[in-house]
């Protein structure tokens, strides 16, 4: 590993600590030196995901066929250790993957009770492994690294984390920023998955740079360097995931089993009476930029395309609205709809606007009115100006009467809108 100290760019001491989830516990057997013990590890994201949630995706409501019978097996064939280890070892990758109790507890709960979970996301592969592994491929990374995403997100773009974290990626906000994803009320570029890869791809690199070891750089995707940078000074210096493995938190201890187990899954799905579920091919899809404020039921509603259709196209958008006023963004439809929206693009950005665009850009103050209640002000009084000292017990009555002047005269002279007076003032008087 790299000196850290003289290696880090500022960016990583944004990375020091990123805060995940604390997810679903599970205990597992760990046999060691002919003992046996029980540890306590947090799942992944991805083995909390009900199966129902990841349906709602309008991809997954369109396009995987839940109707037709993909032979998936309600039991699980289970192998000796020695099938484990070889099939391991004959998996075409870079990565080390080695295998032990934790490993094989990872595998048994993707192969049996999440084989559902598993069996939609082999057939949501179809969706999303081109974008990671021309992404992946591009930086020169191993292209085992694609299944990252089944252990962060479950293949779910909407993904959000109770941390804070989003997207296929799940990345925090502060380290998307970093690494150009956008984030604002509008707009949430975590949640694009072309943009949200090759942010990753790119993060995953600088990471390997540091460390020159996957594991430890797919720790550290899951609880930030500072704590691997941590864990390795407590193991003395070492720098072999599984020699630091006791000194990490307990999420990331389940970590790299879980990647290691998913990349199993995918591959020997079959081994184990998993089969995807039937995919249909998305219609082709195109992008086309947007200068102005836009809406999706604008989009909808002249190019005559789903609404949901449009927001699962496009999920980086949080609440419909492209701002493209502010400058310019990018929109994915139906490639059967770019046309429509070219040609109609000033009929659709004027569709409603008024009703949709309620924020006003700029507001009126009216003068304040004259109240009904006459407003006075002090006025110069006939004569020689002279002052009377109010007493107490004074009124403005008994003033007037005794200064042989008028109530309203003293009220003119002095600016008072009432017969209200104090001890102490004074008053003008003109005689």
């Amino acid at each position: 590993m790299k000196n850290l100290v003289n290696y880090c760019p500022i960016i990583f001491f944004f990375l020091l600590a990123i805060p995940q989830a604390r997810a679903q516990s599970v205990d597992v057997v760990i046999h060691e030196n002919g003992t046996e013990r029980k540890e306590s590890i947090d799942l992944p994201m991805s083995m909390t995901y009900p199966l129902d949630s990841l349906l709602n995706d309008w991809k997954a409501k369109n396009y995987v066929d839940l109707g037709k019978d993909c032979s998936t097996a309600e039991v699980n064939p289970l192998f000796s250790d020695s099938v484990y280890i070889d099939r391991l070892s004959r998996i075409p990758a870079i990565m080390e993957m080695p295998y032990n109790e934790i490993v094989r507890k990872f595998i048994d709960m993707y192969a049996g009770r999440l084989r559902n979970q598993v069996s939609f996301m082999l057939s949501a592969c179809n969706f999303y492994m081109p974008i990671f592994e021309e992404a992946l491929d591009a930086y020169g990374l191993p292209l085992e690294l694609k299944y990252l995403p089944i252990i962060e997100s479950a293949l779910n773009p909407s993904a959000i984390s109770r941390a804070g974290a989003s997207g296929l990626w799940q990345f925090m906000i502060g380290t998307g920023k970093i690494y150009g994803l956008e984030s604002n009320s509008l707009v949430d570029e975590r949640r694009d998955p072309i943009k949200a890869t090759w942010a990753a791809a790119r993060y995953l690199k600088e990471m390997y740079t540091i460390y020159g070891d996957w594991n430890l750089v797919i720790a550290a995707y899951n609880c930030g360097p500072g704590t691997i940078n941590k864990a390795i000074r407590r193991a003395g210096g070492e720098t072999d995931y599984w020699k630091i493995y006791n000194f990490l938190p307990k999420e990331t201890k389940g970590y790299v089993p879980a990647f290691i187990a998913a990349n199993y899954v995918m591959t020997y799905y079959c081994d184990h009476n998993i089969c995807p579920m039937e995919t249909n091919i998305p219609t082709s899809t195109d992008t086309v930029q947007v200068n102005k404020n836009l809406h999706f039921d604008q989009i909808s509603e002249i190019c005559n395309v789903p609404l949901d259709e449009i927001k699962s196209l496009n999920p980086q958008y949080k609440k419909q609205i492209i701002p493209g006023e502010s400058k310019s963004y990018t929109l994915r439809l139906p490639i059967n709809a770019i046309s429509t929206f070219i040609d109609k693009q000033d009929t659709i950005y004027a569709h409603r606007a008024d009703e949709l665009f309620r924020n006003r850009k700029t507001v009126a103050v009216k003068e304040p009115t004259p109240t009904t209640r006459k407003q006075t002000t002090a006025v110069t009084g006939k004569g020689k100006l002279t002052y009377y000292n109010i007493k107490s017990g004074d009124t403005l009555s008994s003033i007037a009467e005794k200064l042989n002047v008028r109530v309203k005269d003293i009220q003119s002279w002095n600016g008072m809108s009432n017969t209200k007076i104090s001890a102490g003032k004074r008053l003008k008087i003109y005689k």
